[in-house]
């Protein structure tokens, strides 16, 4: 059975999706983040020596870093779903918007957090951070225009990645500037098994 390592207000929520999506055999370990410094817990180097979430154990491997974990999960569970045949542009493109979730639109959004968590006036990277996601979340919104979803016209793993920047855009207060942006969440919205993940991340904390 498959275990992940799931950190409450983390990315991790995504994989819940995945797994919700794949149907298959499941288990939660659940880790509260330090209520002072919003750290991960130190119990989770035990699983990977980052100390990161999310991590996810099947039979004997351990695999970390979620956009890695989500191609792992479709290639193995997925049957051919969630993700285009590779070979094909449509896969290029998703592995594409796959990994831009965690690298191009992910570090303007940290960068914002922290810079807001820090709360000392910066020479440079609060004015950086925003032109950054002003750059990155418009063309993220202008992908989307006449689309349902990133790829294919079906949800994919791609989707399931990209779902944390729309919710970090909506949690900035900036989702109202991009309507095919906020569209596009209310379309993932309508799958069940995104709403049973809501569910089970709140019943984790």
């Amino acid at each position: 059975m498959i275990t992940l390592h799931h950190l409450n207000q983390s990315r991790s929520k995504r994989i819940i999706w995945l797994l919700e999506e794949l149907d298959v055999p499941y288990q939660v370990e659940a880790y509260n983040r330090d209520s002072v410094t919003f750290l991960a817990p130190p119990e989770l180097k035990s699983i990977h020596p980052l100390g990161k979430s999310p991590v996810i154990e099947d039979n004997d491997l351990v695999i970390t870093e979620s956009g890695a974990i989500t191609e792992y999960l479709i290639q193995t569970y997925g049957n051919g779903k969630f993700a285009p045949e590779q070979g094909t542009k449509a896969h290029t493109e998703y592995l594409q918007w796959l990994h831009f979730a965690e690298s191009s639109a992910m570090l303007p959004l940290l960068l914002k957090m922290f810079v807001s968590k820090d709360g000392a006036q910066t020479n440079f990277l609060a004015d950086y951070a925003d032109a950054e996601i002003k750059k990155v979340i418009s063309y993220f919104d202008s992908s989307l225009e006449g689309k349902t979803y990133l790829v294919d016209e079906k949800l994919t793993g791609a989707d399931i990645m990209m779902s944390f920047v729309v919710e970090v855009v909506a949690k900035f207060g900036l989702i109202e500037h991009y309507p095919n942006i906020q569209r596009y969440g209310e379309q993932l919205k309508t799958h069940q098994a995104f709403n049973r993940a809501e569910q089970i991340e709140v019943k984790y904390g």
